[in-house]
C-alpha cells in the first residue's frame, strides 16, 4: 500500500507541472503495457552484469544517513529528492538502474528519470537482495569482473 501511495504523489507531482509534462505523462500511462511492467524492472544477477559490463550505472537513491549506515562502493549515491538537481551527473549513453533497500523510492526514481528521457529501470528485489547475493565466491568473482571489465 506504501508503494502504491509512494507512487500516487509522484505522478500527481508530475501532474501539477506544465502543460509538456502532463501530455508526456498522458502519453506514458496510456501506452503503458504489460511489456512495459517487463521492461521497467531488473533483477539482482542482471543488473550486475551490466555493472561488470560497464553498461549500465547504479544509482542508490537512498538518504545520505542511510548510505552512511552501510553503502554499495560500485553505486552513485543521489538520493530521491536531490535527483532533479543532480541530473547532469547521469551519462544518457547507459542504461540508469535505480535502487533502494526494497524498490519503492527507485521506482520512483525510474518513472521521474523515464519522463526526463533516460533509459532507466529499478532493480525489483531491492538492494538488500544485492547484498545478500554479494557474498562469499559471488563477491569475489563479481568485484575481479569489475576490476577487469575498467582496465
Amino acid at each position: 500500500m506504501k508503494k502504491i501511495i509512494t507512487l500516487l504523489v509522484l505522478v500527481g507531482r508530475l501532474a501539477m507541472g506544465g502543460e509538456s509534462e502532463h501530455k508526456q505523462l498522458d502519453q506514458y500511462v496510456k501506452n503503458f503495457d504489460l511489456t512495459e511492467v517487463k521492461n521497467m524492472k531488473i533483477s539482482s544477477v542482471e543488473m550486475l552484469n551490466m555493472i561488470e559490463e560497464g553498461s549500465a550505472v547504479l544509482i542508490d537513491i537512498r538518504f545520505k544517513e542511510e548510505v552512511q549506515s552501510w553503502s554499495i562502493p560500485f553505486a552513485k549515491n543521489i538520493p530521491l529528492n536531490e535527483l532533479p538537481e543532480r541530473l547532469n551527473e547521469l551519462p544518457k549513453d547507459k542504461l540508469i538502474i535505480t535502487a533502494c533497500p526494497h524498490n519503492d523510492r527507485a521506482n520512483i526514481a525510474r518513472l521521474y528519470l523515464t519522463m526526463k528521457g533516460y533509459k532507466a529501470k529499478y532493480v525489483n528485489d531491492g538492494l538488500l537482495n544485492v547484498v545478500n547475493y554479494l557474498k562469499g565466491s559471488n563477491a569475489v568473482e563479481f568485484i575481479e569482473e569489475l576490476n577487469k571489465n575498467k582496465k
